[in-house]
């Protein structure tokens, strides 16, 4: 039997809290005590993964070195733990229902009425189950979607409530995030709202353990009795979240409450020693105490949603504290941009990256936006449909292939410098269908991706579907657009540089899946450092 213990995350009040914060934040306390600790995301919506959404909907789509594509929380597990995630961390309804409806289909359960108890929360169990039946973990955070008294979460807090029943009370434990709103009016904060989300909770055979009380001003212990008096709660479990100033301070906010240890003694754990947060104290450090500040313009197609490139968004971070600089991040709409207004937008900023993408739309001011870095010597990083753009760029205006495309945007192109996989010419179902997860890639020693990575072979998450076309690679190598990055086994070109530039590079897979706090990635902090060197 494993001795894998297991805390459950839920929200109430309103969605947004931060429950993928909160649970990496403990995540992180536990990890620096000794314990291995994972995470997992439970999604309520019946999409299978988040594959086919629009970013609008649901922020960036994450991808995990087994090609899972996963919500963004997985995206702050990593980059918190600095451990990778896999499939199994994150479950959709869609995934349950999809397992249970085949197991249907084949007859497995024995021509018996399915319905979702318990069919569809005994497979609930069996995800929440697979993370800690491996034996390499012992504590597993599941962090549950939704808010507590939605329709969609029912099936899930349900199979929580039998998993207590299971497992006992001193193995699974529940922390309810809650909002305690302040009235401007009245000049004080009110309870009321958490007092009627745990009342829901507890409707459904559940008490919260831990109450973790986001706030914009601090919680007296007037107010800590009251809570712990209404919601059944102790009052030594009852922890303030104030609001920070990033979400890197929440960890050490989280252990000067007591967090950890309310959670240890809950489930009957002793810690092997105090949490060591040095590293994370010295990151946090430098991140708020630059030497130096950039300006970096950040051109995409999403940027009225900042989680639409939160990785992006962190990953400089990250290497802004590596570098001691404080980088300014301009979020540019890429329709906003033409060969017009193009100087006068762009005028100011020290570094370009082109984001990440699907479909034809705002493409001309990518194009115009690689255009000007390059010609501008301004340093470039290209991600993914953004090298596909550099290359588009290059092709038609050094080139002078006029009509050079990707056959995504133009299906015929006479130039298809980009090109749809072979393998993938014949497929109609999107979900799936691409390039997804860890590959691996040879650098040039002579390259600016190997002066960052110090590396021959490394490898990096992709999600994308057309490629560079190998048709075209000598002519743009003649031409000055050297490809510096290749996958060994597909001859795929992965990077792409001009020597002749500052700082130009482009690559094809996803680098910022890979940044974490204590482990900025290489490319992130060239660039940043780069586009500093620019500045001066």
């Amino acid at each position: 039997m494993s001795n894998t213990k297991y805390i459950f995350v839920t929200g109430g009040v309103t969605s947004s809290l931060g429950k993928g914060i909160i649970a990496a934040s403990l995540a992180k306390l536990l990890q620096s005590s000794g314990f291995s600790v994972t995470i997992q995301k439970l999604d309520p919506y019946i999409n299978v993964d988040p594959g086919t959404l629009n970013p609008y909907e649901h922020g960036e789509c994450f991808v995990t070195n087994d090609g899972a594509e996963t919500d963004l929380d997985l995206g702050h597990y990593e980059r918190f733990l600095n451990i990778p995630t896999s499939q199994a961390n994150n479950v959709t309804t869609g995934r349950i229902y999809q397992t249970v409806i085949n197991k249907e289909r084949k007859g497995d359960y024995l021509g018996k009425t399915v319905q979702i108890i318990p069919h569809i929360t005994n497979e609930i169990k069996r995800r929440i189950k697979i993370l800690g039946q491996t034996g390499d973990y012992d504590i597993v955070i599941t962090e549950i979607g939704g808010t507590v008294g939605d329709i969609e979460s029912l099936p899930y807090i349900e199979t929580v409530r039998q998993l207590q029943w299971d497992l006992g009370k001193e193995n699974a434990i529940v922390i309810h995030l809650t909002l305690i709103p302040y009235l401007a009016a009245a000049k004080e904060l009110k309870t009321k709202p958490t007092q009627h989300s745990v009342k829901e909770l507890m409707q459904s055979g559940i008490s919260p353990d831990v109450l973790v009380c986001r706030t914009e001003h601090h919680i007296n212990d007037k107010i800590r009795r009251k809570l712990a008096l209404f919601c059944n709660v102790r009052q030594d479990a009852i922890i303030e979240s104030i609001d920070a100033d990033t979400i890197y301070d929440v960890p050490i906010l989280m252990q000067k409450e007591g967090l950890d240890k309310v959670v240890l003694d809950r489930l009957n754990l002793s810690a092997s020693r105090t949490p060591k947060l040095d590293k994370w104290n010295d990151f946090l450090k430098k991140f708020k105490n630059p030497k130096n500040t950039v300006e970096i313009g950040l051109i995409g197609k999403y940027v009225e949603l900042q989680d639409a490139y939160k990785s992006i968004l962190e990953s400089i971070g990250h290497a802004g504290a590596q570098n001691a600089i404080k980088v300014n991040v301009h979020s540019i709409h890429s329709e906003d941009i033409s060969h017009k207004n193009i100087s006068e937008i762009l005028k100011n900023l020290d570094g370009l990256i082109v984001a990440p993408g699907f479909g034809e739309r705002g493409i001309s001011g990518k194009i115009e936006a690689v255009r000007f870095a390059r010609e501008n010597n301004i340093p470039f990083f290209g991600i993914c449909l953004g090298m596909q753009m550099a290359v588009i760029e290059y092709a038609r205006n050094v080139l002078d292939l006029d009509k050079a495309n990707s056959t995504e945007m133009d299906e015929i192109t006479p130039f298809p410098v980009i090109d749809l996989m072979e393998d993938q010419k014949e497929i109609t179902n999107k979900g799936g269908t691409m390039r997804l997860g860890a590959w691996e890639c040879k650098i040039d020693k002579d390259s600016k991706a190997y002066e960052a990575y110090q590396s021959e072979l490394i490898s990096e998450r992709h999600r994308h579907r057309y490629e560079f076309n190998n048709d075209y690679l000598e002519q743009l190598t003649n031409e000055g657009l050297r490809s510096t990055g290749v996958n060994p086994d597909t001859g795929l070109v992965e990077i792409i540089e001009i020597p002749t530039h500052p700082w130009f590079v482009g690559v094809q897979y996803h680098p910022e899946y890979k940044s974490t706090v204590l482990d900025p990635h290489p490319l992130f902090v060239a660039f940043v450092k780069a586009s500093l060197e620019n500045k001066k």
